[in-house]
């Protein structure tokens, strides 16, 4: 049988996607890209030598993964990279105090900035959902507190690894491999 000519029909190849090229970006582009996500070599590192990345569910679940398995010294210099959450414009002068002063307690105790993940939290709420993170987490020993960093810093990789991935699709690539908030 002889296949059926049917006019104005054309294949239309697909169009790569940014996941295409992250998986073909030399090794090097690859973890500059990544590091701006989180400042670990080793995370880095095993998300560059796993490609290629069927879907990006599958390069989430790679990084949620190599973020889980990170050692203390990882986890360390991971921190060390860390700047303090960016909190909304307009944030009166007291509660800059009052977070100053917080950051301050939690450094004194812990040797690292204060690390927590506010994505899909609404503006308005940022600097309280900060203050009460301190508070609460100061209250932790430093292993209790290290678990729950390592968590935050999971978190925050994952949706910097969203937002880099969706920036760049929207071409907006302007990153130069500083983690975001640097």
């Amino acid at each position: 049988m002889t296949p059926t000519h049917l006019p104005g029909r054309v294949a239309i190849p697909s169009l790569p996607t940014v996941l295409d090229a992250f998986n073909a970006a030399p090794a090097k582009d690859a973890r500059r890209l990544l590091l701006g996500c989180l400042r670990s070599p080793r995370w880095a590192e095993r998300l560059t030598d796993h490609r290629p990345y069927p879907d990006v569910d599958a390069l989430l679940a790679a990084s949620d993964e190599a973020a889980y398995d990170l050692t203390p010294g990882d986890l360390a210099q991971a921190l060390a990279e860390e700047t303090l959450p960016v909190l909304p414009e307009g944030i009166y002068g007291a509660a800059h105090t009052a977070l100053d002063a917080a950051h301050a307690a939690y450094e004194a105790k812990f040797g690292h900035v204060f690390v927590i993940c506010l994505d899909d939290l609404p503006p308005d709420e940022a600097l309280d959902r900060v203050l009460a993170g301190i508070r609460s987490r100061l209250a932790n020993d430093p292993e209790e507190e290290r678990v729950v960093a390592a968590e935050e810093l999971r978190r925050l990789a994952r949706g910097r690894l969203v937002s880099t991935l969706r920036g760049a699709r929207n071409c907006a690539t302007s990153h130069n491999g500083a983690a975001p908030g640097k």
